[in-house]
């Protein structure tokens, strides 16, 4: 069996719904415990044996070059792809195309994975497939593009972001695909064209098979804020769910798990329940609940509930934050309440 050893990784967007996180950085190394969101599926497709990774990328792509690095501490080669102005998943793939084996990996680089590519590979070979895409259920499909399966998962009708009363299927394109290079021959040298909008309906047309392949690990769509918090709580509990936490770390405080702590972080004097408190941040007699505290923060005697607080912010003593987005460097004073607004 031919062995597929490259993938691309599509992390051009802007990251608008992330908005004011991704004022100052890509949405791809916005953090997962204190590492790159981007990282975990990097490390995921090295697990899998892909050997070369090309990122296209377009939105601040500096910052991503220096937090994601070349690849060698994993074993791998990581290459980047520039786009002047926006080309679309597939028009991103196209411009790659002379980089390309003859079957690649391809992900959206906008998800968090936490994935095994082995048996999805095997897949699109065992069906002879033209494309082989990676779904999983949810309980509102109407945000992502659905898939009808017929006989072993084939995809036999495909609907890009459906409204409700279109909706076929809870079965969503998870944005990890296997494909033969020969389907880039339908995509145009120029310009914008999109993988699931344009791409998928013509390949469909032209009978070529478009397999499905129901996705197993952690995987959750980080398109808004509240999906960066669950992938930090899913993955506080998958690593660190069996660990008492204790020490001067976390001095008299209550811990209600899943939570997590940084490296030269603190909490004392407080109750967190469902809690993520990076690297060098200082919490004192707060009560979080559903909490994602960046790095470098200070928290004084307050009240943060579903809500994320950006890097460097000082959080006064009596403010609450309620189901809230804080950008970086804010300074919130004693006594403030914030309520379900986003700030910068």
């Amino acid at each position: 069996m031919t062995k597929v050893k490259q993938a691309v990784i599509m992390v051009g967007g802007k990251g608008t719904r992330l908005m004011p996180l991704t004022k100052y950085r890509p949405k791809p190394i916005l953090p997962v415990l204190d590492k790159p969101c981007l990282r975990y599926l990097i490390e995921s497709f090295a697990g899998s044996g892909i050997k070369e990774i090309i990122l296209a990328c377009g939105y601040r792509s500096s910052q991503l070059v220096e937090a994601i690095g070349n690849g060698s501490d994993l074993g791998i080669r990581i290459d980047y792809a520039y786009e002047d102005e926006p080309l679309g998943t597939g028009g991103a793939m196209k411009s790659v195309e002379d980089r390309l084996d003859d079957v690649f990996v391809a992900a959206n680089g906008d998800v968090f994975a936490d994935i095994s590519l082995k048996e999805q590979i095997n897949t699109h070979f065992s069906y002879d497939a033209e494309v082989t895409i990676a779904l999983t259920s949810v309980s509102n499909p109407c945000e992502f593009g659905i898939a009808r399966v017929g006989d072993e998962y084939r995809i036999m009708e495909f609907k890009e972001k459906p409204k409700p009363e279109e909706v076929f299927s809870d079965l969503i394109n998870a944005g990890v695909y296997i494909i033969n290079k020969t389907a880039l021959s339908y995509v145009p040298k120029t310009g914008f064209f999109d993988f699931s909008k344009d791409l998928l309906p013509v390949l469909m047309r032209d009978n070529k098979r478009i397999q499905g392949y129901k996705l197993k690990g952690l995987w959750r769509d980080v398109g808004r804020p509240v999906d960066l918090l669950g992938a930090n709580l899913g993955m506080a509990s998958k690593l660190y769910d069996q660990i008492n936490w204790g020490g001067s770390q976390v001095g008299t405080t209550t811990i209600r798990k899943p939570f997590y702590i940084g490296k030269g972080a603190s909490i004392t004097g407080s109750v967190a329940s469902a809690a993520v408190v990076m690297e060098n941040s200082a919490v004192v007699d707060s009560r979080l609940t559903n909490a994602m505290i960046m790095k470098d923060c200070k928290v004084d005697s307050a009240r943060i509930e579903n809500s994320i607080i950006g890097v460097g912010c000082k959080i006064g003593k009596g403010a609450e934050i309620i189901s809230s987005v804080l950008g970086d460097g804010m300074v919130v004073e004693a006594g403030r309440k914030i309520v379900e607004e986003r700030i910068c």
